[in-house]
């Protein structure tokens, strides 16, 4: 006599964890689920709350100064270090993982103005309002079980005041910006260089980090002024409306950088092509005072006079996230990790705060299901980000009643702008009053 047994495979039907419940059998035949699309769109509205629920991005401060953090260096070679430099002229090195103050340096008499880390991490260099500057060493300054302060390995006494400093991404060069801008040999005590072009003050300078012989810094007369190091005079410049604070570039494109403006906007440009910015990015309400480039390229964050924090997409008009606190007063300096994940700001309070990228990324060690869910939940989102709701859902932000107030005042002002513009047009001649686009209007003259 023939007996048929049934046999089935448990891992079929019970999940890895014993205790858990038990796996749920799916039909994946489409014609068995023809209301998909509807499930999917409320998976997808209900992933878009959930991330707004979840959106805590504020991880921790450093505190420790005793007057406004004015400039902040990451180190190249460790995720754990930070550096910053604060108005009362102390220089701190902090551990991010443990939060904590390693070593604080008495650096200058008054303002710390620029900080800047060398590409192998062995030395850092600053400048301030006593026109000195100071080459210390990491591992020294890095070293606990010293009792006594290191002193700095070299000392340069210049004969202006300098506003600002940057590092050269590959050799032992550092360039210093103030009444010019001064490319130095960290082994001389005399700049091997100097730019001039009949301004004032330059209040930044910041090196192309692939291209690394090309230099930008940001001007009093308002303009932004390119310079070549191999050459002995400056490539050329752009003239704005108003003045720029400081540029950034991007670290994987190496012709576009993006300037942060004191009409509480900032230009993307491209350097081949001057005549008008790539993009401009509007949501700050006050004058922007840093901007840092992520990483990875695609993002970059900014600091402002308005006491926020915004994060823009590289191509995008308007900021994606924007972060504040109720003691968080002007932010002068913001720094993205060497990793992408966290966002680095210093502001007026003396604090220095420690922000998620992602405001809903949750920190720490993730299950394989937690990592399914959320990779599922992603998807969701990218398939049905056009829908309205769901845009409305994303965008939604509580901002400080200052900053709301201001926005709404800036939008009417630009509607009567705009509308009188338009009154104008309608009453005159045709084609005498022609239509600008926006971002045409902020350019005064291109200078080669």
């Amino acid at each position: 006599m023939k007996v048929k047994v049934l046999s089935r495979n448990p891992a079929d039907y019970i999940r890895e964890n014993k205790s858990d419940i038990h796996k749920l059998h799916r039909n994946l035949d489409p014609a068995l689920h023809p209301f998909e699309a509807p499930r999917e769109y409320t998976r997808a509205l209900n992933a878009v709350k959930l991330e707004r629920v979840f959106a805590k991005p504020f991880v921790s401060s450093l505190d420790g100064h005793t007057d406004g953090v004015n400039c902040i260096a990451r180190h190249p070679r460790s995720l754990s270090v930070l550096l910053s430099g604060s108005c009362d002229g102390e220089v701190r090195l902090w551990s991010l993982p443990r939060r904590e103050c390693l070593r604080t340096l008495t650096a200058h008499s008054g303002f710390v103005r620029g900080l800047c880390v060398s590409p192998s991490g062995e030395t850092f260099i600053t400048v301030g309002d006593d026109k000195v500057i100071k080459q210390w060493s990491m591992e020294q300054s890095l070293d606990v079980s010293l009792q006594t302060t290191p002193d700095p390995i070299n000392t340069i006494i210049g004969k202006n005041l300098y506003h600002g400093i940057d590092h050269h991404w590959k050799d032992a060069v550092f360039a210093t910006c103030g009444e010019q801008v001064d490319i130095w040999d960290e082994n001389r005590a005399e700049p091997v260089r100097s730019f001039t072009w009949g301004v004032d003050t330059i209040h930044s300078v910041k090196f192309n980090p692939i291209e690394t012989h090309l230099v930008a810094s940001t001007a009093s007369d308002r303009s932004i002024i390119l310079y070549d190091m191999r050459g002995s005079t400056p490539l050329r410049k752009v003239v704005m409306e108003m003045r720029s604070n400081t540029v950034a570039w991007n670290p994987l494109e190496s012709f576009i950088f993006t300037a942060a403006n004191e009409d509480s906007n900032l230009y993307t440009y491209d350097i081949r092509h001057f005549n008008q910015p790539v993009n401009v990015h509007m949501d700050h309400v006050s004058a922007v005072l840093d901007v840092d480039y992520s990483p990875t390229g695609q993002e970059f964050v900014s600091g402002s006079f308005d006491k926020t924090i915004r994060i823009f997409g590289r191509d995008s008009g308007r900021s994606r996230e924007v972060y504040h606190t109720r003691r968080m007063q002007r932010v002068f300096c913001v720094r993205f990790s060497a990793d992408s994940t966290y966002v680095l700001s210093g502001s007026d309070e003396t604090n220095i705060r420690i922000w998620k990228a992602d405001a809903s990324q949750k920190l720490g060690a993730l299950a394989p299901r937690e990592k399914a869910a959320f990779s599922y939940s992603a998807k969701l989102k990218e398939r049905f980000q056009h829908h309205p709701q769901l845009q409305r859902i994303r965008r939604h932000r509580h901002v400080p009643k200052a900053v709301f107030k201001a926005a709404k005042e800036k939008k009417i002002m630009l509607a009567s702008r705009q509308r009188k513009e338009e009154n104008l047009r309608q009453h005159s001649k045709p084609g005498s009053v022609p239509r600008i686009a926006e971002r045409k209007k902020h350019v005064v003259a291109v200078v080669e």
